[in-house]
């Protein structure tokens, strides 16, 4: 469910600027901290974007009208090379409450900081996560830590789909409160890897 490039029409001031190519990467525009309120600046430096359906739920409401129904979806996307998104949405239908949930992971999307951080490997690929991190929502909180290559994800299936999309190849987990919970599993497991983006590595002196 890829938006058309072509048919894009940019309406904020930073997709005009991506548009006119005055910003080179998908780098550049995280960095800035400028807020991604189009899908399609994302897809315009990121061809390549996986999308995967966490979840889709029925959620009700009583109204003075009746029952209302709509359907709750749960979404990540990435391109298993370090870039990752989490959205979730709502609708009366199911397809468009994915489509908006696609578009709202995209403007969420994320930039991970892979690495080596085990003791046991040392070897200097992005095949993992260079540290300890952690994430939280609602009551379940998720710890990823460093694996040596081989280990695999060890993690449970919502998990696995997020860190794999992300590029995470080899790490630990442990997660503690209602993780049959997907929505809270997947978001914390977001955040934990939003925090790989506070590591600062220090040169020394050469």
């Amino acid at each position: 469910m890829a938006w058309e490039q072509e048919e894009w029409v940019p309406l904020t001031g930073l997709g005009r600027e991506v548009a006119a190519g005055q910003i080179s990467s998908i780098d550049e525009v995280l960095i800035s901290g400028r807020p991604i309120k189009e899908p399609q600046i994302v897809d315009y430096f990121l061809t390549d974007l996986e999308d995967e359906v966490l979840d889709i739920n029925m959620v009700q409401r009583m109204t003075d009208s009746g029952r209302r129904v709509k359907f709750r979806c749960v979404v990540v996307v990435g391109n298993k090379n370090g870039y990752i998104g989490f959205g979730q949405a709502k609708d009366n239908q199911v397809g468009t409450a994915i489509a908006k949930a696609i578009g709202n992971a995209k403007t969420n999307l994320i930039k991970v900081k892979r690495g080596c951080g085990s003791w046991e490997c040392g070897c200097g690929m992005e095949h993992s996560i260079p540290m300890e991190v952690s994430g939280k929502s609602g009551s379940v909180r998720v710890t990823l830590k460093p694996a040596p290559q081989g280990i695999g994800l060890v993690t449970g299936d919502i998990g696995k789909k997020v860190l794999e999309l992300a590029g995470i190849k080899d790490v630990w987990s442990f997660t503690s409160g209602h993780t049959r919970t997907t929505i809270n599993y997947a978001k914390a497991t977001f955040d934990a890897l939003k925090e790989t983006n506070r590591i600062r590595t220090v040169r020394g002196a050469e």
